[in-house]
């Protein structure tokens, strides 16, 4: 009997160290900054890295898997590592700029970045938003990094050894290194770029070590210069030599700048006097205060990490490309002009991806850091003569359309102020009327847009279709900003006009968008599988739906909410094929597309993400409730292959994030989310102005996918979509769901989410 009740007690006891060990996790515990790694440059699982960093900081920290200057910095499959790197990379196609690294080792000194990388495994490697740690196997040495928004600290715990050495590299393209052994400090500067950056442009950084150094040495290219202590040239570096003991601790203080070494010694100082592992502990608490602003419950465990895993993507970027001077005001590093200038500045963004619903949750969540966002484009503005479109760290010429517009009017239309709007509109005006210094910037082919309501097929402008849809919405944006400010008629007529310019490009022989040409013939032969060409990484079935403003116009061209629900069916009913002849190769885009078994539905590119959502402009709300759980469940895991496309800053993370809260913004610049279907059983939204969200599913399932009924506030509701002013109020929003679809709500048009047209 004794024995038994030992037992029991054991078991007991062993339960409850399991409930009390599981209620001590945080939200950061649950990411996994290895999601989407798994990427190459022929098939994207995400194409991110594991990014070592602070919510926007100014810099992130990353192992370095590649050689230098490979965008796909580190790869899951990879098994060695050369680096530790300072990155301001938002995309693999984009590359980094400002990069260095560090590098500890032991014995033999070896230089060259493909000779000094050891191996590793991810079963001794721990990666988090917050704190990375690795062991290097050929060394028999572990590194451990923590971050600040400018700076980081470094652990190196070396093995017995006469020669343990730290590198800092300062990589190729113009490099310089001084080491200053009195106390026990490099600084240098890098000025390797991939573009979009003035002629003064460096990256000044600053590197303390709390030991003494043994012996210390500059390098150039793979070879020690003896006799020096400081070096200028096409790739420099320092090594530095220590005598450890086993296990022994050596840390590295570092912080960088865009402005000088004095700038960067001023942002070292936010490491204070603390601690590696109190710069680790707060690094935590800065993350899960920002993750626990939505709390999940309800789901599994995979679907708790997916949602935090993405919620981390979406907070990384615009980056902050600010520091505080000696007095703490704000400046900023011109990547524009290379001034020294005051004010906010942040970069490290394509709106083209971002628009749709990455700066839609800031003005839900961070409408105080969308309002520096705001100042920092009204900076771009006035310090390059253009609003930014693709910005890293200055203009890039990548991708479409005059997407800054709508980044604005969003902002401005849900209750944002102090700064200078008045700029930001005369910007979002000059763009409709002017091409930039570069094809992404301002409207490459505006002439022909404005004058002939497209652009056309046969003038030598690619992606002409997608272009000529991308310029209408940001037309309307443009239109209902400056409504807002109180604009002339006449002014807002132009605007309200060419938001209408979709209908020039929709054939409705094939009910689908088409290239024109200059004479208003439709562009032949055609075929609606081609990518490219007339579109922008994508075809005309994933373009088609590109009509953010106005659907029920749409709908209209279409024939009606039958042959519309019946376009948007054959997405998915197709098959998944394609032609490539124009890319003359298969892009990664189409790959993603063809291997996800979900017909022509492309969800690893941002044009059609919406599209799954716009079944509640027709009457049949429960088809989206149906595939927006098949896209979470299938397409999203917490994994290294863990996106099913590039993640894009925080993009397609952000339709996981809306998607599993239950709501989406198909349309940015209006006051609406449109209803999707919740993931998790509850789902809690801190808002900052002290309100919050309470989203209840306690039927929710993987079964129970299908909205049965809503009530809003305690109040039965039927409508497609909820109000963005009256979540702001805070709300309570029950979802009762079920196996089956509910046919009989939101299915009139009273229910239906806001379309242009129907506000004239």
């Amino acid at each position: 009997m004794n024995r038994k009740l030992l037992i029991v007690f054991a078991l007991l006891f062993c339960v409850s160290g399991l409930t009390v060990q599981a209620q001590k996790l945080q939200p950061v515990d649950y990411v996994n900054t290895l999601m989407g790694t798994d990427s190459e440059f022929k098939l994207s699982n995400g194409n991110t890295y594991p990014a070592i960093a602070l919510p926007w900081g100014m810099n992130f920290w990353t192992p370095q898997t590649a050689k230098m200057g490979d965008g796909w910095v580190y790869g899951y499959d990879a098994n060695k590592i050369q680096g530790f790197k300072q990155t301001h990379q938002p995309s693999p196609w984009i590359n980094d700029y400002g990069q260095f690294s560090l590098f500890p080792m032991t014995g033999e000194l070896k230089i060259k970045g493909e000779d000094r990388q050891s191996w590793f495994s991810h079963k001794a490697e721990t990666a988090k938003p917050h704190y990375y740690k690795v062991y290097l196997a050929d060394y028999d040495v572990t590194t451990e990094i923590t971050p600040t928004e400018r700076a980081a600290m470094f652990r190196f715990t070396f093995p017995e050894n006469e020669k343990s050495y730290v590198l800092v590299d300062a990589f190729d393209r113009g490099s310089f290194i001084k080491i200053i052994p009195s106390e026990n400090k490099i600084i240098g500067y890098t000025t390797r770029n991939s573009g979009g950056v003035p002629e003064n442009f460096k990256n000044y950084f600053v590197v303390v070590f709390d030991k003494p150094f043994v012996k210390s040495d500059v390098w150039s290219t793979d070879k020690i210069v003896d006799g020096k202590s400081e070096l200028q040239d096409n790739h420099v570096g320092a090594a530095i030599q220590f005598k450890t003991k086993k296990g022994e601790q050596i840390h590295a203080r570092v912080a960088s700048s865009f402005i000088s070494y004095e700038q960067a010694e001023l942002n070292l100082k936010e490491l204070g006097a603390d601690s590696f592992d109190q710069v680790k502990t707060k690094g935590a608490d800065i993350w899960n205060k920002e993750l626990s602003r939505i709390t999940v419950e309800g789901g599994t465990d995979d679907q708790i990490k997916t949602f935090y895993s993405s919620l981390y993507r979406v907070l990384l970027f615009p980056r902050k490309f600010y520091e505080f001077d000696k007095d703490g005001k704000v400046v900023h590093y011109s990547p524009y002009n290379g001034e020294v200038l005051p004010g906010y500045m942040f970069t490290d963004n394509g709106f083209w991806d971002t628009f749709r619903a990455v700066f839609p949750f800031f003005n839900l969540m961070y409408p105080s850091l969308n309002e520096k966002i705001q100042e920092g484009l009204a900076n771009t503005y006035k310090e390059s003569g253009f609003l930014p479109e693709w910005a890293s760290p200055g203009h890039r010429d990548c991708m479409i359309g005059s997407n800054s517009a709508t980044i604005i009017a969003d902002a401005y239309l849900k209750g944002g102020r102090g700064y200078d709007i008045e700029t930001l509109y005369q910007a979002a005006l000059k763009n409709t009327e002017h091409e930039g210094p570069v094809h992404s910037v301002g409207r490459y082919g505006v002439d022909y847009y404005n004058k002939l309501g497209y652009i056309p097929y046969n003038v030598g402008i690619n992606e002409n279709v997608a272009r000529t849809l991308e310029y209408a919405f940001a037309d309307f944006c443009v239109y209902k900003l400056g409504k807002a400010l109180g604009k002339p008629e006449k002014e807002l007529a132009i605007f309200a006009k060419r938001s209408q310019n979709y209908k020039n490009v929709f054939d409705k022989e094939t009910n689908l968008m088409r290239g024109k040409n200059e004479d208003g013939t439709f562009q032949s032969p055609f075929s609606p599988f081609k990518w490219g060409d007339a579109f922008t990484e994508g075809n005309s079935w994933h373009y088609t739906w590109s009509v953010l403003h106005d659907i029920d116009g749409l709908i209209d061209l279409m024939g009606g909410k039958k042959e519309f629900v019946t376009m948007l069916d054959s997405v998915f009913v197709v098959p998944p094929v394609f032609d490539e002849s124009y890319y003359g190769q298969v892009i990664h885009e189409i790959r993603e597309m063809q291997i996800m078994n979900m017909g022509n539905y492309a969800h690893g590119n941002q044009p059609i993400q919406h599209m799954i959502y716009l079944y509640n402009y027709a009457g049949q709300p429960w088809k989206t409730q149906h595939w927006v759980r098949e896209v979470m469940d299938r397409m999203y895991t917490p994994q290294a292959d863990g996106y099913c496309g590039d993640e894009d800053n925080g993009q397609t993370s952000a339709w996981y994030v809306f998607s599993a809260m239950g709501f989406y913004p198909v349309t940015p610049a209006v006051d609406q989310y449109v209803i999707g279907a919740p993931l998790f059983k509850k789902i809690t939204v801190s808002l900052e102005n002290g309100k919050k969200i309470e989203i209840n599913a306690p039927k929710n399932s993987a079964e129970n996918r299908y909205v049965q009924k809503i009530n809003l506030n305690r109040k039965t509701y039927g409508k497609n979509y909820f109000n963005y002013s009256e979540l702001m109020k805070g709300a309570k929003i029950n979802f009762e769901m079920g196996v089956e679809p509910n046919m009989n709500r939101g299915t009139k048009d009273a229910e239906f989410p806001y379309s242009f047209s129907k506000d004239k």
